[in-house]
């Protein structure tokens, strides 16, 4: 590893270091749990490869040195550069805390896209305390973790990983003493090998129940220690640039959509919900009563030493009849401490709600009560310094997570509505959906479900079968009103253009406004990312999602309803990814306002949220960039109207190039592309994965029948990213001819959506390898002359085109950090590569029936994932 040292920046020292003593560990490892020789055969594949990238060599001459491997090596070899490259990842993740740590120590120079640095800006716009503090109680910021994963890491692996980074965190400025380092060098060390010796994924596919406890350990483990710390630097953020402390109000949660997600999984429905919520509540409990007792512990001041008040006596007295077991069973030791034995008793009240006894909590309303009582009395009597601040952030936790965790949203297929509502086979299931949504919101508060989400909504009955369902079902109010905020997702290009009329349709209909008043005239629209690319690529996607939150915004300030757009994004550029800082400030001025709810899906969730340090960071660049585009949105450019004529041209011509490719439109010959793109990819291998619980098609064959998540990853998987740059060079060209050089170099420098969408297309073609990815093209026999050179040539038009749109030499000259971090992975991701088009095909050779070559073929495919990142 310690070869690369060239792309350094001198502000990087402590990252080289970092990676050059977890490189030379992961090596001592391989000496010890394979064999020295191991260890010189993953060196010098590593050379190799490092000597094809730097020297500019055929890679023709890198497979054939890996193609004289044994194949009882392959697997440890994938396992081994995936080990390289998995240290790589979590040193650079360390570093990131590292960099914020050394903004923190400079008062002058708050980190960029921070809160601090943004609230400044916004300050010197002439935002004033009362224009923030009016916006605060609207102000929504909701990550939703979705069951999509494209990388899984198994939980006991998250455990080693965490590990590492907390010794990692330790010595984060080189401060430990020798022998404190040996210590934790030895830890290192330990959960390098016992990573080893486990197995990189379980050996069955997982159930809902295990998808559940995945996206539980980010939310229980990491962003349950995380959101308090957030707030209070929101505050103290707040306070440094307007001088005045100010309560700042719970303007993150989190909602998932893990067992709620029926949209084409027969494994999820009513029974997955309840489990699903049943699960976040005993979570949600069990770090409850964790807190409670340390609050326990630390809240021993006794009577006669400091005030308390009386309503605190009140409880113990009122909690102590209630329950009297409890009460013989108080250490006698604590009779005059009456905040302990007050918590002594909430901890009791905790543990009967979690287990559905009498006497539990009705709601999370109550709990809040017994917390605010302690809070209330230790701030009258001096206890600022002794437990408020602990008290306080417990009670922030309770109000942010509830007894639920996360809001568990709904979502199902419209046709299924419509068989349902005629009496079908899916009647009696989606009925029961219904009910037990309202069993639910009884039993675990309002707050427990989230959205009912539709997908391939395309016309206002889509909407009111929902309702009329929801009616059938049992889900209503007193008066007849459905509790649910009925959400139409919008997918395909062709539906994102038509979500208008639609919108408008179902507000003129007078039983769905009178639903609409009930909800306090608030609307969420889905927007589909994913579906929308896959149908028309990468431009005409991105041009119909910004030209519908444009009309949707009008329409809402026509129709008087607050319509609140919610991000279907996944990790790829071809389903949305990117920096969410960055696309919400390139957003429609006026479609923000206050609120940002996103997908976090996959590889995503682990990058952002696997790290407490980071987890923060993430939720302040999120919630700094809907602050900048809610209290002073860009104004609007002199061009841009013009913009937008070009840009509908540029989406029409890339459609056109991509659904020629994709969808066989137009062409001659009987070529067939769906062929080709099961020979080219490894999509066979990944139809095969226990990545998820969902089945990886809709009802239809072929590539239309083929959901995105697998349709993406299988092209990030051969190193091309076709999905996300195919169509655009000829766009662009056809723009250029049409409109001149500099009207389209002048919206890529001043139009915040066209920059955002080059600086997303930048990325992906600098993590593409057309080398690499012409031997998996090969793997397609007589279809690689009709296919590869067509697609080289459309990827070398698009790279060169918007290098000349940028005015640069090279990809991401604007970003060497992030050319840095593609260029420490490659030398281990190449050799991967390779090995995978090696030994698929050797198994597609064997009829697929090798099980041993199918279990290396998953290694590459996690491997590869883990190292290109943004896959799915």
């Amino acid at each position: 590893m310690a070869s690369r040292e060239a792309g350094f920046a001198a502000t990087d020292d402590l990252l080289r270091d970092d990676v050059r003593r977890l490189g030379a560990m992961v090596g001592d490892m391989f000496a010890e749990q394979q064999s020295p020789a191991f260890l010189d055969l993953v060196e010098s594949v590593r050379k190799a490869a490092i000597a094809r990238r730097e020297q500019g060599g055929p890679v023709a001459a890198l497979a054939a040195r890996l193609a004289e491997i044994p194949a009882a090596d392959v697997d440890a070899l994938v396992r081994a550069f995936s080990a390289y490259f998995g240290a790589t990842n979590l040193a650079e993740r360390v570093h990131r805390i590292r960099r914020r740590r050394d903004h923190q120590r400079n008062d002058e120079a708050p980190q960029p896209q921070g809160l601090e640095a943004v609230l400044r800006t916004l300050h010197d716009a002439g935002v004033g305390l009362d224009e923030l503090r009016a916006l605060l109680p609207r102000l929504s910021i909701e990550p939703v973790f979705t069951a999509h994963p494209t990388e899984v890491v198994r939980r006991a692996l998250l455990d080693k990983e965490h590990t590492i980074v907390e010794r990692l965190v330790a010595d984060i400025d080189r401060g430990r003493t020798p022998d404190e380092r040996r210590a934790d060098e030895a830890r290192i060390r330990l959960a390098l090998a016992s990573a080893w010796q486990t197995a990189d994924a379980p050996p069955r596919k997982p159930t809902v129940g295990d998808e559940v406890e995945h996206v539980g350990f980010y939310l229980a483990k990491v962003l349950f220690r995380a959101l308090p710390a957030f707030h209070e630097a929101f505050a103290d953020a707040i306070e440094a640039v307007y001088g005045e402390r100010i309560e700042v109000p719970e303007v993150v949660r989190f909602g998932t959509w893990v067992g709620g997600d029926m949209d084409g999984n027969p494994n999820v429905g009513a029974a997955t919900i309840r489990e699903a919520l049943h699960a976040q509540r005993s979570l949600a409990l069990a770090q409850y009563r964790r807190e409670v007792r340390a609050l326990g512990a630390m809240l021993t001041q006794t009577l006669g030493r400091v005030g308390v008040d009386d309503a605190v006596l009140q409880r113990v007295h009122e909690y102590s009849r209630q329950w009297p077991d409890v009460a013989a069973g108080f250490n006698p030791r604590w009779t005059d401490m009456p905040y302990r034995l007050l918590l002594e008793l909430v901890e009791a009240r905790l543990r009967a709600t979690d287990a559905g006894e009498p006497g539990g909590y009705a709601g999370v309303d109550g709990f809040i009560e017994d917390l605010a009582c302690i809070d209330a009395s230790l701030h009258a009597n001096r206890g600022t310094h002794a437990g408020r601040f602990a008290v306080r952030r417990l009670l922030r936790r309770a109000r942010s997570f509830g007894f639920h965790l996360a809001a568990l949203d709904l979502r199902q297929d419209s046709a299924v509505h419509e068989e349902a509502l005629a009496g079908g086979e899916a009647r009696e299931a989606t009925l029961a959906v219904f009910a037990e949504i309202q069993a639910l919101r009884r039993s675990h508060g309002a707050g427990a479900i989230g959205l009912y989400i539709i997908s391939m909504a395309r016309s206002a009955g889509d909407a009111l079968a929902v309702l009329e369902l929801a009616r059938q079902g049992g889900c209503t109010e007193a008066d007849g009103s459905v509790p649910l905020d009925v959400t139409p997702l919008f997918e395909t290009v062709d539906d994102l253009d038509a979500a208008p009329a639609v919108m408008r349709a179902l507000f003129a209909d007078p039983a769905y406004r009178t639903h609409l008043r009930n909800r306090g005239d608030r609307q969420v629209v889905m927007l589909g990312y994913s579906d929308s690319a896959k149908d028309g690529g990468l431009l005409a996607s991105r041009w119909a999602l910004q030209r519908t939150q444009i009309a949707l915004s009008a329409l809402a300030r026509d129709s008087g309803v607050r319509i609140v757009f919610f991000h279907g994004r996944g990790g790829s550029i071809s389903r949305g990814g990117g920096k969410t800082g960055r696309a919400v400030l390139a957003a429609p001025p006026g479609s923000v306002d206050g609120t940002l709810r996103v997908t976090e899906q996959g590889e995503v969730i682990h990058r952002k949220y696997g790290i407490r340090a980071l987890a923060i960071r993430n939720l302040e660049q999120a919630t700094a960039a809907v602050l900048q585009a809610t209290l002073r949105p860009r104004p609007p450019h002199p061009d841009e109207a013009r913009w937008h004529a070009i840009a509908t041209g540029l989406a029409e011509a890339g459609r056109a190039r991509y659904r020629a490719l994709v969808y066989d439109e137009g062409r001659s010959g009987g070529v067939r592309f769906d062929d080709y793109f099961r020979a080219a990819t490894p999509i066979d291998v990944i139809e095969r994965l226990h990545i998820g619980s969902r089945p990886s098609r809709r009802r239809d064959a072929g590539i239309r029948g083929l959901r995105a998540i697998p349709w993406v990853f299988s092209w990030a998987q051969n190193r091309s990213g076709l999905t996300a740059w195919y169509g655009v060079g000829s766009a662009l060209q056809a723009g250029i001819d049409e409109y001149g050089f500099e009207a389209i170099a002048a919206m890529a420098r001043d139009w915040p959506f066209f920059a955002t969408l080059l600086d997303d297309l930048e990325m992906t073609l600098a993590k593409s390898d057309l080398d690499i990815f012409e031997c998996y093209s090969r793997l397609a026999g007589e279809l690689h002359e009709a296919m590869f050179p067509g697609i080289a040539a459309e990827f070398e038009r698009t790279r060169d085109l918007v290098l000349a749109l940028r005015g640069e030499s090279e990809l991401l000259a604007g970003d060497p950090r992030l050319r840095l971090s593609i260029r420490l992975r490659n030398p281990y991701v190449d050799p991967i590569s390779l090995l995978q088009v090696d030994l698929l095909r050797r198994w597609r050779q064997g009829g697929r029936q090798d099980e041993a070559l199918l279990e290396a073929l998953y290694a590459t495919v996690n491997g590869i994932a883990a190292g290109i990142q943004n896959t799915g």
